[in-house]
């Protein structure tokens, strides 16, 4: 495995697939990436020599973009941010709820837990 921006990248993936590994680079950020290093053709990870993969380090750092450890820092900073001045979205955080107006009637079973029975919910009318 190839380790680029502290993240070990899979061999066996293309390298425009295999960039998106590292958290921060998407489709078109890993595609921006490769022509940068002038690695024609996106072959698989594998298949490049360590000069290749080198160039493509060197072509993630310079790419000047937040990515891993620093993007995840900024990211957590900005919801801790919106928890402690205490608008709507730092409680919809901080009580671990939908941020983004989803319903929460109905849906949302990932975010609010598994089910809770209520006793006697289903009583038999005679």
């Amino acid at each position: 495995m190839a380790l680029i921006a502290g993240v070990n990248v899979p061999d066996n993936k293309r390298l425009s697939v295999a960039l998106r590994s590292i958290y921060g680079v998407g489709e078109s950020r890993a595609n921006q990436v490769a022509d940068t290093a002038g690695i024609q053709g996106n072959p698989k990870v594998r298949d490049l020599n360590d000069e290749e993969v080198a160039r493509v380090r060197a072509a993630v750092e310079r790419s000047g973009y937040l990515i891993e450890g620093d993007l995840r820092r900024e990211v957590q900073m900005n919801i801790r941010r919106l928890v402690d001045i205490g608008t709507y979205r730092g409680l919809r955080h901080r009580r671990g709820l939908p941020v983004r107006g989803q319903r929460t009637k109905t849906n949302a079973r990932t975010k609010r837990g598994s089910r809770r029975a209520i006793a006697n919910k289903k009583r038999i009318s005679k």
